[in-house]
């Protein structure tokens, strides 16, 4: 398989992890608190279907994205926000039903994209290898938030890969979104992969290094607990730093947990 399909195919994969959790959850219990301040499970589910939702048409109908963008920029800080409130305001079984649609349609289109191409978003464009490595990410962080909602542990698998692959490309963009410049040094990670094998990224002889879990490592780089309570070792100040203000999600700085 290519790159893509196996992202996709991972993508896949944990949507229906997901899935699980809500298909047969009573309705009263949509309405549950997940750990994501003023967010229930409903609001988490109709969040991923609003963002599937608008991957697919940036990957198949780029005027039409044109103009979505010309509205997200009216709001830049609520437009997502809102657009999960409209979907959550639906029905449960209608917004389950049309999440399962949109992520199969998005799947196809990811897997449809040309080599090379580049699909537009609200930030920078991005390939669709990017693009399923980003939605397999906001997947697996705002499913944790279901899974902790309703009491739920999953077990890790190596899907967490391309996420912590995501974390370590987004070094830098940590630093600017809190107004830091970036380290010019590269960073050694090292991470103790699920199936007990070792992840890693950048040079043997680096001074600043993080290593440890690569579930805790994703558990940081999305600021799903905080750092004091993960297995992850920082040698050097910038590493140690960097630790604090991980993340590989868009936007503003996360307030974390």
């Amino acid at each position: 398989m290519s790159i893509v399909d196996e992202l996709v195919s991972d993508l896949s994969a944990e949507t229906e992890v997901v899935d699980r959790l809500v298909a047969d959850l009573p309705e009263s219990d949509w309405d549950t608190p997940t750990p994501a301040a003023g967010w229930t499970v409903k609001d988490q589910i109709a969040h991923l279907s609003w963002t599937d939702e608008q991957a697919r048409i940036a990957a198949t109908d780029k005027v039409a994205f044109d103009d979505i963008l010309k509205v997200a920029w009216q709001n830049p800080t609520g437009f997502v926000d809102d657009g999960a409130r409209e979907e959550a305001g639906k029905p449960t079984g209608q917004l389950l039903d049309e999440w399962r649609k949109r992520r199969l349609a998005l799947a196809d289109a990811l897997v449809a994209t040309p080599s090379g191409e580049k699909l537009p978003w609200f930030g920078p464009p991005m390939s669709a290898a990017s693009m399923a490595t980003a939605r397999l990410m906001e997947v697996w962080a705002h499913g944790l938030d279901v899974a902790d909602a309703l009491g739920v542990v999953n077990a890790p698998t190596d899907r967490l890969k391309p996420i912590a692959h995501l974390g370590v490309r987004t070094r830098d963009f940590a630093y600017q979104v809190n107004g830091e410049i970036p380290p010019t040094d590269d960073f050694r990670v090292e991470l103790a992969a699920p199936d007990g094998s070792t992840w890693t990224w950048g040079p043997d002889d680096a001074t600043q290094r993080i290593t440890g879990s690569a579930l805790d490592f994703c558990l940081l780089v999305t600021q799903r607990r905080n750092p004091s309570e993960l297995d992850i070792e920082t040698t050097g100040e910038d590493a140690a730093h960097w630790a604090t203000i991980a993340q590989c999600f868009a936007g503003p700085p996360g307030r974390g947990r």
